[in-house]
């Protein structure tokens, strides 16, 4: 049974949305993803998202009866989750066509959910009391201790945005399109040590959704789904195995590879989650593109940037694209256009393409192989 992704859209409009409200923003994705498709809500039998509102509400809003639910919530990766526990249950018989759909009012914050970590909570113990709150802090635990160990320059850091905006500076829709240097991120306010702003994503407002369903049920050219893997480390960044390297990035991108039968010469378009610039240095190693203390370089010498041997977040990623909180929808979006020959920076002849996610600060990660050829 070959699963494929047949329908994949995005809200109209991405950045800062005060007009529409979480859930507006996940209906809005859902209908232009049935649209793409060329399917009804009465071709949906399964929905999945994640947060307020769930799957119930979206279910209910769209007059869908599901026959399968998926609430998983594990951060920004959750959609990759989505996308491999839809195709585990319609290979099982559970549901034929799913759903899965994105919202989130991260700018303006309406209709958004306000987290709140009680002194009992991991974090409340462990590292609030050190002053260490949101990924701007949390990151920089890891990144530092990778900049000591592997040698990476602050410049080479630097190069991961400039890298990535070179590719929105072709992207009409990403938000930050002007091309810029290593001298203006290093030039950018400082956040928090070592992450300048421009080292920071992006804060917005947007949506996206995709339908998953079987390669017979698919009404236009569909990606097909060659393999996933999903993982998960320390639910706080304190007490990752290895500061230098993420544990659930390594094993989701083995199973993935493993399960889709393919080696990293096979890849021809990439996507890594970057809430922040160091993040895709990460996936690169961990991934295996490259060895350990490599990625810097690596990106510095352009081979992620246009024209690059190993095109990466090609939209512009979180950095410069969108970046709503939980940013893998996204990442998955632009592969699935990249596939389709449809992106507004098209690389030639991609044939697969991988997407790896993050969720929270290195907690969890999915990954998956993506392919416009049958398996």
């Amino acid at each position: 049974m070959n699963i494929v992704i047949a329908g994949a859209a995005e809200t109209d409009e991405l950045g800062k949305l005060p007009h529409m409200s979480t859930t507006q923003l996940h209906l809005q994705a859902a209908r232009n993803a049935l649209a793409d498709a060329g399917m009804t809500k009465d071709d949906i039998d399964g929905v999945a998202t994640v947060g307020v509102p769930g799957p119930i509400q979206i279910a209910h809003a769209l007059g869908i009866a599901p026959a399968w639910l998926d609430g998983t919530g594990v951060g920004g990766s959750s959609f990759l989750f989505h996308v491999r526990h839809a195709a585990a249950a319609i290979r099982a018989g559970l549901c034929t066509t799913v759903l899965i759909t994105h919202g989130e009012s991260g700018r303006s914050r309406v209709g958004a959910a306000r987290p709140a970590l009680g002194p009992d909570s991991l974090i409340g113990q462990f590292e609030l009391p050190y002053g260490v709150l949101g990924p701007p802090t949390m990151f920089t635990l890891t990144a530092l201790r990778y900049m000591k160990e592997t040698g990476l320059t602050h410049e080479q850091l630097a190069e991961v945005a400039v890298a990535q905006r070179r590719w929105a500076h072709r992207n009409p829709r990403a938000m930050y399109q002007d091309l810029i240097t290593v001298e203006d991120v290093l030039a950018s306010r400082m956040v928090a040590y070592p992450f300048h702003l421009l080292e920071c994503c992006l804060v917005t407002d947007g949506g996206g959704a995709l339908i998953v369903t079987t390669e017979e049920r698919a009404r236009r050219s569909p990606v097909h789904l060659l393999g996933s893997g999903e993982s998960a480390e320390s639910p706080i960044i304190s007490q990752m195995e290895d500061f230098t390297t993420s544990a659930a990035f390594r094993r989701s991108g083995e199973a993935a590879f493993a399960e889709a039968g393919i080696s990293h010469d096979d890849v021809d378009h990439l996507m890594i989650y970057d809430a922040f610039a160091h993040v895709p240095i990460y996936g690169l190693e961990d991934l295996g593109f490259v060895k350990r203390g490599e990625a810097g370089p690596f990106i510095a010498e352009g081979h992620t940037s246009p024209g690059g041997r190993l095109p990466l977040n090609t939209n512009g990623g979180g950095l410069s694209y969108t970046h709503t909180g939980m940013y893998g929808m996204f990442a998955i979006q632009e592969s699935v256009r990249q596939l389709r020959g449809e992106a507004a920076a098209q690389v030639p002849d991609v044939e697969v393409g991988v997407v790896l996610g993050n969720g929270g600060m290195f907690a969890s990660a999915a990954t998956l192989v993506l392919s416009n050829r049958r398996p």
